[in-house]
């Protein structure tokens, strides 16, 4: 508790430093190329930085030390994002940084111990997107149909509107990471290498891409009876992926030039989006029963609900944020993956107790075949004033997960609040969540938590 309270008081110092005025920071750099502006490069960029007091898994030592919880800080994402609208047609865009850098690990491959390139220190700048577009029918006024082409490392992964959120404007303090189901296996941080194809038809838009998965090769587990198989990522010579997503937009129009669907408008917009999704990859996992080798497709679906709407008298400013969406996962038999954001903790080799069959650390069962249901929402409060050095938006969140590999399903939460102190240009977000415990396939022994607030700014 003390160190909650710790990082509650860092949250609130925080608060009030930044909140004693805000800038107009705008819509990035723009730098155009020719009079008319039609021509243009521009550049965004943008920080997290995370303070976190959470509760390990039993088992964890961090620096070799056991312990039952943890404070820290650390770089959740630094990236710089650049495109250039080369003529009326064409687009290239690039856009790189680093991820999840702590006091211990994060860094550059191989640091570790001190000095130089010690934990954690130096991690190395890569490419999240970095692809060529090219528009074969123009969005114009008059035309109900706009399609564009294009080709490179790409973030057009279909599946869900969360599947390709923006991480400049969650409603929430981040992605729950099961909306990115491939995440660093055969993804580039939830992005892969191919052809996608894009645009509207009147209210309806639509995303479809054909890609080459990164190859995977972990070794399945060899087991006697099938119904203990449990299907691992080994792609062997890997096939290509189809993705989709179909999203109707009944109220205002959402922009489709970059592909990162915002979080929540502030009440700048009138939006309501019902949409479906998917991701397939043939052969993409195996199993081994009695030492024969089975191939197994990865097949995932999704449907989602999109509302964010002002309410109330216009002059309060008042807005409602709402997104639901249900994944219907098959990995191959039993298929379950364990994934802790930012894990400083490692294995207590002298733990003698139940040990979390996550693993140490902040880990927990996040992906996996079966079925995840997911829902948040949110509320800007009202403010009259004309220029508020603070707007508030308490949010929460739930997450159900029902796991093939897993007995027994969980149910977790997600609860906190946005502070605006220019949009999501300038930010302070603080949350509580909760993560399932479980120290064996068939017993959920609880739940433990994490409390952070995260300083955002972005350009």
């Amino acid at each position: 508790m003390k160190k909650i309270f710790f990082t509650a008081t860092l949250f609130l110092l925080s608060l009030q430093v930044f909140s004693q005025g805000s800038t107009d920071y705008g819509a990035g750099l723009k730098f155009n190329l020719n009079e008319d502006g039609t021509k243009f490069m521009r550049v965004i960029a943008w920080n997290q930085i995370w303070m976190r007091s959470a509760q390990m898994n039993p088992g964890t030592m961090i620096g070799g030390e056991a312990t039952s919880t943890a404070t820290d800080i650390g770089n959740r994402r630094l990236r710089f994002l650049a495109y250039a609208q080369v003529s009326k047609r064409y687009m290239i865009l690039t856009h790189f940084g680093i991820n999840n850098q702590t006091f211990i690990n994060g860094g550059a491959a191989g640091t570790s111990g001190t000095g130089g390139y010690g934990a954690g220190k130096k991690p190395g700048l890569f490419f999240h997107d970095a692809w060529n577009e090219y528009a074969v029918a123009l969005p114009e006024k008059d035309k109900k149909f706009s399609m564009s082409l294009g080709a490179g490392l790409h973030y057009y992964m279909g599946l869900s509107r969360l599947t390709m959120a923006s991480t400049l404007n969650f409603l929430t303090i981040d992605a729950p990471i099961f909306n990115w189901p491939l995440i660093e296996n055969s993804d580039q941080f939830a992005r892969q290498v191919g052809l996608f194809a894009k645009g509207k038809y009147g209210k309806l838009e639509y995303r479809l891409s054909y890609n080459k998965p990164y190859a995977t090769n972990l070794v399945p587990t060899n087991v006697t009876n099938a119904t203990n198989a449990v299907a691992v990522d080994n792609s062997g010579m890997t096939k290509w992926s189809k993705a989709g997503y179909f999203e109707y937009q009944f109220l205002d129009q959402e922009a489709n030039l970059l592909p990162y669907k915002v979080g929540s408008y502030l009440g700048t917009k009138k939006v309501f989006n019902v949409g479906a999704g998917f991701y397939t990859a043939p052969d993409a996992t195996k199993t081994s029963v009695n030492s024969a080798i089975t191939k197994h497709d990865i097949k995932l679906f999704s449907a989602d609900i999109f509302l964010d709407l002002p309410v109330g008298k216009k002059e309060n400013k008042m807005a409602v944020t709402g997104y639901s969406v249900l994944y219907d996962y098959d990995f191959g038999p039993n298929y379950l993956r364990n994934v802790g954001i930012m894990n400083i903790g490692s294995v207590d080799p002298n733990f003698t107790g139940n040990r979390a069959i996550a693993g140490a650390g902040n880990a927990q069962p996040t992906i996996g075949s079966g079925n995840i249901w997911y829902t948040q929402a949110g509320v800007l409060l009202p403010n009259n004033e004309a220029k508020p050095k603070i707007r508030i938006q308490p949010f929460g969140a739930v997450t159900y997960k029902n796991f093939d590999a897993l007995e027994q399903s969980s149910t977790q939460f997600d609860v906190g609040s946005n502070f605006f102190l220019d949009g999501h240009h300038a930010k302070i977000t603080a949350q509580y969540s909760t993560r399932p415990v479980y120290t064996s396939l068939t017993n959920r022994s609880g739940s433990l938590g994490d409390f952070v607030v995260q300083l955002q700014i972005y350009l």
